[in-house]
């Protein structure tokens, strides 16, 4: 039997994070859990050492938005051996309407969706990278391909998470470590549940975690899931400005 292998997860109570984990685990592994609040990150690991007994589930809670905090947890976990995967999932739904009016809740909003994960993108690149294996995946967001009126901060916010993608990308070209941008569409999860009471169809996070997990071991550069979400943002990017500019979107 080989090597378990050693993964973390930022964000693990998120749902998306949380069935990736669960789809990781189907063999033992070593597995770090990250999140904000102690009680839930326990909660997913109980599920998680039920379904994987012979796993190795360690869970630390910290404050996503302190540099030095986020230096050393991933300085802690790299110096037991090299990681296999990353992956950084957490983020908020934020209000439009409320960051328009409220400049604190809009710099809260891109300070938890684009600044914290970019931060914990740079430290797990400064060990994987020279390591030269594993793969560092960050959640994005459809959103993030085109400012539209409707969530414009969150769009934002996941924009830079692209081109930081982008730019490790590139930094890493050479290398076997593979940085993937994943870009799910709108997904049945406790964030988005208010879309659900609009009436909005929503993906599967089940499926979406699968379509997930399939492209960051393939280390795939984008992995928009589902997948028909690569063509539809497409359109939408390419758009002419007097046609996008009369959509309601």
């Amino acid at each position: 039997m080989g090597e378990q292998q050693r993964i973390i997860v930022i964000g693990a109570t998120s749902a998306i994070a949380e069935h990736c984990t669960r789809l990781w685990m189907s063999s033992p592994a070593t597995v770090l859990l990250v999140g904000r609040d102690e009680a839930r990150l326990e909660r997913v690991a109980d599920d998680l050492r039920v379904r994987s007994p012979a796993s190795a589930i360690t869970c630390v809670a910290i404050d996503f938005c302190d540099p030095v905090a986020i230096r050393t947890l991933v300085d802690d976990f790299a110096g037991g051996g090299a990681i296999d995967i990353a992956l950084i999932a957490h983020g908020t739904l934020p209000d439009q309407q409320q960051c328009q009016q409220d400049l604190v809740a809009c710099r809260d909003a891109m300070e938890i969706n684009s600044l914290s994960p970019a931060l914990f993108m740079e430290a797990l690149a400064g060990h994987m990278g020279p390591a030269n294996r594993g793969r560092l995946a960050v959640i994005g967001s459809v959103a993030g391909d085109r400012g539209r009126r409707s969530n414009y901060v969150y769009g934002a916010s996941k924009s830079l998470l692209d081109r930081y993608a982008q730019g490790l990308q590139h930094r890493f070209a050479q290398s076997g470590c593979r940085i993937c941008l994943v870009k799910p569409g709108p997904t049945a999860t406790p964030m988005t549940a208010r879309l659900t009471d609009e009436g909005l169809a929503l993906a599967r996070v089940e499926d979406v975690a699968q379509v997930i997990v399939k492209g960051i071991v393939k280390g795939k550069p984008v992995i928009y899931a589902p997948g028909k979400w690569a063509l539809i943002m497409m359109v939408i990017r390419h758009l002419p400005r007097f046609i996008f500019n009369r959509l309601d979107i």
